[in-house]
């Protein structure tokens, strides 16, 4: 059964760190460009980061660039998030994506084009 499942959220204090997890089964998560999204209440999802399905190709939001770095563990069907010196204004649910289609211009898909949408997980910056 295919399945698309992100992890890895919780409670952390400013300056802190968490490693966001996005694991595929049933389907190659290499042949797919992922990206990262983030919520908040009453806002629109956020394109905080992406990474590339055919030369690897990283991309991120301003606010992140710096603290967040996007990568692969292929071996494991995996792509990670990871995230450090956190600030409590990147409070949110994170949601990582993935789309199949080839790129056709560089930078992230447009957010209609992904295929398949993980469930989200909470990350809470607090002291």
């Amino acid at each position: 059964q295919l399945q698309f499942v992100e992890s890895g959220g919780g409670l952390v204090q400013p300056g802190g760190s968490l490693r966001l997890s996005c694991a595929a089964s049933g389907f190659t998560l290499d042949d797919y460009a992922v990206g990262w999204y983030r919520q908040t209440p009453g806002k629109e999802h956020e394109g905080v980061s992406c990474i590339s399905s055919s030369d690897g190709s990283t991309y991120y939001t301003d606010s992140v660039k710096g603290r967040f770095t996007i990568f692969r563990d292929n071996a494991k069907n995996m792509v990670y998030l990871q995230i450090d010196s956190l600030k409590p204004e990147d409070t949110a649910v994170y949601y990582c994506a993935a789309d199949a289609r080839p790129a056709v211009v560089p930078g992230c898909p447009p957010l209609y084009e992904y295929d398949y949408w993980g469930q989200g997980t909470q990350v809470t910056v607090s002291s």
